[in-house]
């Protein structure tokens, strides 16, 4: 299919789709779902890109974007990639010093904002910085600040570019528009200092259209995507500009904590997502088979098996099933794998990518055995998302995929660092030529930071080359190859492994409270009379050594955890203990914790 510059992408999928739904949004005052053609979609692209002119903004100039998912972040992405301007995505969730940090480093003088939360702390910043010139806010309903002179909505600012000067100039920068203008600047989430802006140039993301065209055959027009995660991440960014490409209906999901309710209303045949999710599916389902009676539990756990042997040892080989397994496969799949998958609004799903973290092998084998397409993947804003994910037939579980076409993967094989090359790496980090510099091999292979091992075209993670602890013994641990396995226990929320330059492994544990609390109320125990009493019960700290010492059957002696201290609080953004894309701040943690940690090596 044709591959257009994102200058003239949704002006062409208006001419071929007309009037048939692009975009829908949940209208947060109204409460009721919105629906955007293409048509219209252009339009507005049109309207943004000549108000972004008239606005007086140069091709090549960084515009920020502060906001939630919403209609007007893609107004504003591709009315800004019409004038040749560079979009710097920041998170709804950025705290003042963070968006101030990369206001500076990329010299934004024009800042787009979401709702009052981002208005509040941008126009916060703009008080006290000189490079911040101008807030547009999306959301009509923002109280601007009385002192604030020089903010405008939206919707007035689309009316600036209502002149013919304004639409010259748009057509111009539209036919000057070149693969090797830059785009997008991502700036990395920064889990051990100050972020860093990856470059990704129009070239990149053409590059991984073509590549994922390849790959992705079964997706198409008649398709419905649900963008959850936020569009400054990478892999949402990536996927809901590849969905517009293929021209598949995107459903723009506003607020993540709604996701409950919005999946049931809209039934997605797409969506990506990270791991964390899905570890939440799986707590959730075997939480409610623990609550059947022991001959129903033995048949969803037979019908569970049934869908391992037939989807993963026959139809993923390629190997012709029995007949009788076939049968009872069909059988489940149509009552109670539909029926799961019904309640989470999943039943219409045709494929969800999930990548971000590590997922633990047993997850995803009990993923694909109910028959939940997820393909399992790796990739890094540093090479426009995918290096890798699973194909439709012949993966391989606990791999991270087959290597995409058009990518050079190779082992560096003195720390068996993963090395990238091709079209979709970025040429860079903004105005950081000592990172670029360490971040390249001298024949050009991108240093991922993550260690793992290639078996053909598979590709197989091992662990964080950054995040590897080395313990007063000499021993080296992975702690998210222990996280993972220890936090798909349905009474682990959140785990951070304590092992740096310590003489044994411990963790700090925030528990499933409410799977916590059913089982109390099950075995007949006293209330809990809060979280932080909950976390000093003795049954409690005993129902923990045994799960946690189950679930480390595998481990090596030096690998297990010792001791570990519940919390009643868990990891946060706000607290600053969770990078942006739910990533452990890990020094942060260890600053804050420092006087239980310490407890916890005192003999």
């Amino acid at each position: 299919m044709a591959n257009y510059h994102f200058a003239e992408l949704i002006h062409r999928q208006a001419e071929k789709y007309g009037d048939r739904v692009a975009l829908k949004y949940l209208d947060q005052a109204s409460g009721k779902w919105q629906k955007i053609s293409w048509k219209e979609f252009s339009r507005r692209v049109m309207l943004t890109a000549k108000a972004i002119a008239e606005f007086g903004i140069e091709p090549q100039e960084n515009v920020g974007v502060y906001s939630q998912n919403m209609p007007q972040c893609l107004f504003t992405d591709f009315g800004a990639y019409a004038n040749r301007v560079v979009t710097v995505p920041m998170y709804a969730t950025n705290s003042p010093e963070q968006i101030e940090f990369i206001i500076n480093d990329a010299t934004i003088h024009t800042l787009f904002v979401g709702e009052q939360l981002q208005y509040n702390n941008a126009f916060k910043v703009q008080k006290r910085n000189d490079c911040l010139k101008r807030i547009v806010v999306f959301d009509p309903n923002v109280k601007l600040n009385p002192e604030d002179k020089t903010s405008i909505f939206f919707g007035d600012f689309l009316r600036l570019g209502d002149c013919a000067n304004a639409e010259a100039i748009v057509n111009v920068r539209m036919k000057e528009a070149s693969p090797e203008d830059l785009a997008t600047i991502i700036y990395t989430s920064g889990t051990t200092g100050n972020s860093k802006g990856v470059m990704l140039h129009h070239s990149n993301y053409l590059e991984a259209m073509r590549i994922h065209d390849i790959r992705l055959t079964m997706v198409n027009d008649r398709d419905t995507a649900l963008s959850f995660l936020p569009l400054t991440h990478i892999f949402e960014k990536a996927w809901v500009c590849y969905c517009l490409h293929k021209g598949v209906t995107v459903v723009l999901n506003q607020d993540p904590k709604q996701i409950t309710e919005v999946l049931p209303a809209i039934r997605p045949t797409l969506m990506c997502n990270v791991p964390r999710f899905w570890e939440k599916v799986y707590t959730g389902v075997h939480d409610k088979i623990h609550t059947f009676p022991r001959p129903i539990q033995r048949m969803i756990m037979s019908a569970i098996e049934t869908g391992r042997l037939y989807l993963l040892e026959y139809r993923n080989k390629g190997i012709e099933a029995p007949a009788t397994l076939k049968a009872k496969f069909n059988l489940y799949d149509k009552t109670i794998f539909q029926m799961l998958k019904k309640v989470i609004g999943i039943d219409r799903g045709r494929l969800f990518p999930v990548a971000g973290a590590p997922l633990a092998d047993h997850i995803n084998e009990f993923l694909q055995s109910v028959n939940i397409p997820i393909a399992y993947g790796y990739g890094l804003s540093e090479t426009t998302a995918t290096v890798s994910f699973y194909v439709e037939r012949g993966f391989v579980i606990g791999s991270i995929g087959t290597v995409m076409p058009g990518l050079e993967v190779k082992i560096d094989p003195a720390n068996q660092e993963i090395l990238v090359k091709g079209k979709t790496v970025t040429c860079g980090y903004y105005k950081r030529p000592d990172e670029n510099e360490r971040s390249f091999t001298p024949d050009g292979f991108f240093r991922t930071g993550d260690a793992g091992r290639l078996e053909g075209d598979t590709l197989y993670f091992t662990e964080r080359i950054k995040d590897l602890y080395k313990t007063s013994n000499g021993k080296y641990i992975a702690p998210q190859a222990i996280e993972g396995v220890i936090s798909s226990d349905r009474f682990v929320e959140q785990i951070a492994v304590i092992a740096d330059q310590r003489k044994f492994v411990s963790a700090l544990i925030v528990p499933n409270f409410q799977a916590l609390e059913e089982y109390a109320e099950r075995k007949g125990w006293p209330p809990f009379a809060s979280h932080e009493e909950a976390t000093r019960r003795p049954e409690v700290v005993r129902l923990f050594e045994v799960h946690i010492e189950k679930s480390q059957q595998n481990f090596a002696p030096f690998e297990k955890i010792k001791r570990f201290t519940l919390l009643s609080e868990p990891f946060t953004m706000e607290g600053r203990e969770l990078t942006d894309t739910l990533k452990l701040r890990r020094r942060v943690i260890a600053e804050k914790y420092a006087e239980r940690i310490e407890a916890m090596y005192r003999d």
